[in-house]
């Protein structure tokens, strides 16, 4: 693996169901540290206080969309490189564009399992 699995994660769903699934994913690859916040504010808020090794984002959350996230945590210098992953359920390509223009690391279609989880972090981190 060409990822450090002690790096501390950010999962942000407003689906409690969906975020357990995520941890039990990331568990299964190694990963130990695993923080979540329900939406892109409360995101925003633990990453001023706390630097991620990745950020693993849901596109459709209320009050702040991941995309909304995204967005500001690129055009924050303090927090801009943190590798962030996009997931959602929607495989429209013009979300999958808007997502990599806005500074997506990568994207994640749901449904997913460990091993697509494991591909899209690795192509992270050897970019």
């Amino acid at each position: 693996m060409a990822f450090d699995t002690s790096m501390p994660i950010l999962v942000v769903d407003d689906y409690n169901t969906m975020v357990r699934i995520i941890r039990n994913l990331l568990r299964q690859l190694g990963f130990t540290d695993v923080d979540d916040a329900a939406d892109g504010s409360a995101a925003l808020t633990k990453m001023h206080d706390r630097k991620y090794g990745l950020v693993i984002s849901d596109w459709n959350m209320e009050p702040m969309t991941g995309y909304e996230l995204l967005k500001q945590v690129r055009a924050n210098p303090d927090i801009s490189t943190t590798p962030f992953i996009m997931i959602t359920a929607e495989s429209k390509t013009e979300n999958v564009i808007a997502a990599k223009q806005a500074g997506a690391d990568n994207y994640i279609i749901k449904p997913f399992n460990a091993e697509t989880l494991k591909h899209k972090i690795e192509a992270v981190f050897t970019a």
